[in-house]
Order: structure tokens, then C-alpha cells, then sequence
């Protein structure tokens, strides 16, 4: 884990200790939280912060490094919900104002009421002599992204293994769907260090993915490549499919007299949009 632990000097009783020891043992072992989800919607969660510095790492979600504002956010394993948090965004309110981060690792040390800011993002919020600030925090809806969906393969993906990583979505992702040229599309099953993942393949692509948010929003790119460790940018969006957005033109349709920003960015299409409440409780 790319945890540093250095805000364990502020003082931990023995309780608190015993209820840590007992998180970081589930982590290492692998068992999951009864009931792992991710903050959602509108509720606004009361806590505490602490800091740390991941230095280059992308966390325990897995992401190429940490954001380039570095204002990042550690979840306890109950809200970073099996990676279901990763890539999305909280505002965090402390006694000097309030930051935007995203979400990008997990705590092992935090309980449901306690998140690991960056040090950049703690210093907007509060003293850093302070080690630990009470906070209020809350998800970010449809947050504003620059550019569309990414997708990451896996090192070690094939034809016969398939693992991607979805990247600037903003919202929580509920499902990824992918298949290759021919078939229809397969479920994927999200792993604890971000990557969904197909155990038998899917093909050698190049591959269709669906992604669907938990507010409903859905979007699919095309021509995803097996490129394993390639960040592959497309026009895909869940977050900015508003009204005055429009989808990528089908092969069929008269060619735009705009090139695309990049020209080997996968296509996309917008399927669906719904409204901001998530679907429904996460199934414990």
C-alpha cells in the first residue's frame, strides 16, 4: 500500500487502536465490509481529516499517479466500497474554507466517519499543526471534467484475460460492460485495485466498453485497444452528456468539419442519460 501513516502521532487511544488493528487485518485479508459503499448523492457526512503524501503513486485505486493539483482523498475500506469510490469527487469542509478532491486511495487506518486528505488538500481546509480537523463532506454530483472517459488495460491482459481501468468519470461507477468485435457485451467484475476485469477474455480487440454511473448516466467508446499500461483518451463523457453536449457521429453520418482533438481517440457514443439520485441502496 502507498499509506505513509505518519498522522499516527496524534495521539490514538486504545480503543480507537483496537478498532484499526481490526480494519487493517480485513484489508490485508481480503474480507470485505459488511456493507461497502461508497458516498453518494447528497448526504453530507460529519468526520474527522487527517493528512498524508502519496508521493507519485496513484493509491490503491491503481490510477498512472496522483492528480495534477495533488488534492486527492483516502477513504476507511467501508466507503471506498471495493474501488466502487475510485475517480470520484468529494467536497471537504473544515474550519478554513473547503476543498475538491477526488478519490484515489484507500485508508486502512479510517473508520466510516474518518478520511486521509492530501497534505495540499488539508492545508486549504485547516492548520497543518492541527494533525487532525473536524470536517463535513459530501459527493460531488456530475462534478466538471476536462475531457472524456479513459481506459487503462491491465498489465498482463490478453485476448484470454481482460482487465481495464475506467478513468475521469467523476461519478461511481455501477457496472463496466465490454466486448470485442463479435459476441455481445460481457459483465466485468470490479477488483479491489480498480480494474474490471472479464476472467476468460473477450478477444484480442479492439473493444466496445459501456459504462454506467450509479445516477444512471451511460456511455460507450469504441476502438479500445489491447495497449496494456496505455492511457487511452476518448470522447466518451457520463458527466458532461447535458443537453448542449453532442455524441461522437457514427461511421454512417456525415463527417464532422472539426477533426477530433486527438485522432487516435477511440469513438463514443452517449446512450442514456437519468437523473441525479442514485438508482438504488447499495446491495449489502
Amino acid at each position: 500500500m502507498s499509506r505513509r501513516g505518519q498522522h499516527w502521532f496524534a495521539g490514538v487511544g486504545v480503543a480507537t487502536l483496537a478498532a484499526v488493528l481490526g480494519v487493517t487485518l480485513a484489508v490485508r485479508g481480503g474480507a470485505a465490509p459488511a456493507c461497502a459503499a461508497p458516498p453518494s448523492g447528497n448526504t453530507v457526512h460529519r468526520g474527522t481529516a487527517s493528512f498524508y503524501d502519496a508521493g507519485r503513486s496513484g493509491g490503491t485505486c491503481s490510477f498512472p499517479g496522483p492528480p495534477v493539483d495533488r488534492l486527492y482523498v483516502a477513504l476507511g475500506s467501508s466507503q471506498y466500497g471495493n474501488a466502487a469510490a475510485c475517480g470520484s469527487y468529494l467536497d471537504v469542509t473544515g474550519p478554513k474554507g473547503t476543498v475538491r478532491v477526488m478519490v484515489m486511495d484507500q485508508c486502512g487506518g479510517c473508520g466510516s466517519s474518518k478520511i486521509d486528505l492530501s497534505d495540499e488538500a488539508f492545508t486549504r481546509i485547516a492548520d497543518r499543526s492541527q494533525g487532525i480537523a473536524r470536517v463535513t463532506y459530501r459527493t460531488v454530483v456530475d462534478p466538471s471534467l476536462d475531457g472524456g472517459l479513459t481506459f487503462r488495460v491491465k498489465g498482463g491482459a490478453s485476448q484470454y484475460w481482460f482487465a481495464v481501468q475506467v478513468g475521469n468519470h467523476g461519478n461511481p461507477l455501477r457496472s463496466v460492460e465490454a466486448k470485442g468485435p463479435t459476441g455481445g457485451f460481457r459483465k466485468t467484475a470490479r477488483q479491489v485495485d480498480n480494474y474490471w476485469t472479464v476472467e476468460d477474455g473477450i478477444g484480442p480487440g479492439p473493444y466496445t466498453i459501456r459504462v454506467t454511473d450509479v445516477y444512471g448516466h451511460r456511455s460507450t467508446a469504441t476502438g479500445i485497444r489491447m495497449t496494456p499500461k496505455q492511457v487511452q483518451r476518448t470522447t466518451a463523457s457520463l458527466v458532461a452528456a447535458m443537453p448542449s453536449a453532442s455524441p461522437t457521429p457514427s461511421p454512417s453520418l456525415s463527417p464532422s468539419p472539426t477533426p477530433p482533438a486527438e485522432s487516435a481517440a477511440p469513438a463514443a457514443t452517449v446512450e442514456a442519460l437519468a437523473g441525479a439520485a442514485p438508482l438504488a441502496a447499495a446491495r449489502c
